[in-house]
């Protein structure tokens, strides 16, 4: 496993760490390494639906995944349920334990942890099963917060608990987390009114994910996202999505984080 000791002592020395960093799961923490893309595969074969190629297959990694089935892989709506129904079965079964954690990630986390961050993950994936393939890593232990989707997703637009994107998972994982470190202020708004804004001070946190969804959706909270070059982004995506820096490893990842608030005050950092 690599080591990012170097860079978290200096970001520590220098009191730069943000007060909460907020991760994505798939492609950023953990490698669904086919998990996610064999049981897609096979459970659009169990149905008899068209299989597309494996880019298709993996561009639905991050979205959400009724929106993404009916949206990249062009399943009719009547059969989405049933597509997610044996999907989920093969992934339990098979998708979960073929994922694995990227290197230095663990580390990385250990040390933010015991720098006094609170970190907490935003993703689409249900959060029981978040928590499950977290738990699964020994990784749920390093995060104050875990929020996803809902569990059950057969949820629409207009049901109750029903969470239309990431914009509004990272909003219940920074109100959380805004709660749990006792701060001040909810993320987004200004520290001395409480009122909504886009300059001055805002409570001090960053996203780092792996696709556009995630920089969108802290863009939408106010705050910016730094990404993640092993994911499965399209070469381009978080930079058109205007993604404050790209790193390719936990160690630059370190080194970024001790720039957050510069990054902050001058808008976006070097890509």
């Amino acid at each position: 496993m690599s080591t990012v000791t170097p860079a978290i002592n200096m970001v520590i020395q220098r009191q730069r760490l943000p007060s909460v960093v907020l991760f994505d799961l798939d492609g950023t923490l953990v490698d669904p390494a086919g998990g996610i893309t064999g049981g897609l595969e096979y459970a659009l074969a169990a149905k008899g639906l068209p299989v597309p190629g494996p880019d298709v297959l993996k561009s639905m990694i991050g979205p959400k995944l009724a929106d993404g089935l009916i949206n990249f892989l062009g399943v009719p709506h009547e059969h989405v349920d049933e597509v997610i129904a044996v999907y989920r079965g093969w992934y339990m079964e098979h998708g979960m334990a073929m994922s694995v954690v990227y290197a230095g990630i663990e580390n990385l986390l250990a040390q933010l942890k015991d720098a006094g961050v609170y970190l907490a993950v935003a993703t689409q994936k249900p959060e029981p099963l978040a928590k499950e393939l977290l738990a699964l890593h020994g990784l749920d232990t390093y995060f104050h917060i875990i929020r996803g989707s809902h569990s059950d997703e057969n949820l629409r637009p207009g049901d109750p608990d029903y969470r239309a994107g990431k914009a509004e998972i990272i909003a219940a994982a920074l109100a959380d987390s805004a709660a749990f470190a006792a701060l001040d202020a909810i993320p987004g708004t200004d520290l001395n009114t409480g009122t909504d804004l886009n300059t001055s001070a805002v409570v001090d946190a960053i996203m780092v994910g792996d696709r556009h969804q995630d920089v969108h959706g802290a863009s939408s909270n106010g705050i910016n996202c730094i990404g993640v070059a092993w994911g499965f982004a399209a070469e381009g995506e978080l930079e058109a999505a205007g993604v404050a820096a790209v790193v390719h490893s936990a160690e630059e990842l370190a080194a970024q984080l001790s720039g957050t608030n510069a990054a902050k005050e001058a808008g976006h950092g070097a890509v």
